[in-house]
């Protein structure tokens, strides 16, 4: 079993504080991770519009959001102008290259990929992404070679522009296993790596579950190994990297001691046969935990 680390960095404090914290906790392990930078401004303050959203409020609640990502970037977008995270924080994107973990792109503008792109078309897409490439270049000196969509937000577009870049593989959706996506008209070959287990900020505060239980709950998960040999662990810099810090690090090394390769996510796209992917629909559903749809792997296509 492989356990593929999906590092989300979504804010610039994520990017400042948590991410150099995850680099050297994985670093005194000998661990590599793949951290996947939103490379534009931090708008964090306008996800309050979500407030009416179901479910929303319960989440910032059970999570303590205010605690993980401080009143200063709940403002950023609102009160404060939203400081630009590549350029600002172009030092720490590129000394985690420099250690040897993999980078690639989960965004532009977090919250506005976020709360726009599944109802917006090819053109307002492209430009998004478009520019998420750019800024990826201008940071590193290279194209990415992978995407992972900021809150499993997509749209049909999103792959045909990933196929188009020739990305290695994304990671756009929450699923079971590696798949070829279908959505809509586009049916894309870069092959989808999905995130197969659940978040600690989905777990923690559901009926009264501590953050010790929430591990707990995914070791379990991974207790039994899967068809694909294969699970992929979403964590964010904000909290993995910062209050979770030291339960994340449980988690990993439990899984080691159980046998289990803890890497990134290029180790595992490395081992997949694409031509033998199967084939899925991606849906837009709802996950226990998180607010709103998002993509799902869907039904497998024959």
């Amino acid at each position: 079993m492989h356990i593929a680390l999906k590092i989300d960095v979504d804010t610039y404090r994520g990017t400042r504080e948590g991410v150099p914290a995850l680099v050297a906790a994985l670093d005194a392990r000998a661990l590599k991770g793949s951290f996947y930078f939103s490379l534009g401004p931090d708008h964090t303050g306008w996800a309050l519009r979500r407030v009416f959203r179901p479910g929303f409020l319960k989440k910032v609640q059970r999570t303590s959001v205010v605690s993980h990502y401080g009143i200063r970037t709940l403002l950023y977008g609102t009160l404060l102008p939203g400081p630009h995270i590549a350029r600002k924080c172009a030092d720490v994107l590129r000394a985690t290259a420099q250690r040897g973990h993999e980078t690639g792109i989960h965004c532009y503008d977090h919250v506005y990929w976020q709360d726009n792109v599944a109802q917006r078309d090819a053109k307002w897409t492209a430009r998004q992404f478009l520019r998420a490439c750019d800024a990826y270049r201008a940071t590193f000196g290279t194209a990415a070679k992978a995407h992972c969509a900021a809150g499993w937000q997509l749209n049909a577009q999103l792959f045909a522009l990933e196929d188009a870049a020739g990305f290695d593989y994304c990671s756009d959706t929450r699923g079971t296993h590696p798949f070829l996506p279908s959505m809509g008209p586009v049916t894309a070959g870069c092959p989808q790596l999905p995130t197969t287990l659940p978040t600690l900020d989905e777990l923690v505060g559901v009926d009264g579950l501590t953050v010790e239980g929430a591990v707990d709950q995914i070791l379990d998960q991974t207790q039994s190994p899967n068809a694909a040999g294969l699970h992929v662990y979403t964590l964010h810099a904000e909290l993995e990297g910062q209050r979770f810090l030291t339960a994340f690090l449980r988690l990993i090394d439990t899984w080691r001691a159980r046998g289990m390769s803890v890497g990134t996510m290029a180790q595992a796209a490395a081992g997949l046969d694409v031509r033998s992917l199967p084939r899925h629909r991606v849906l837009m559903g709802e996950i226990e935990g998180r607010s709103g749809t998002l993509g799902l792997q869907g039904p497998a296509l024959t």
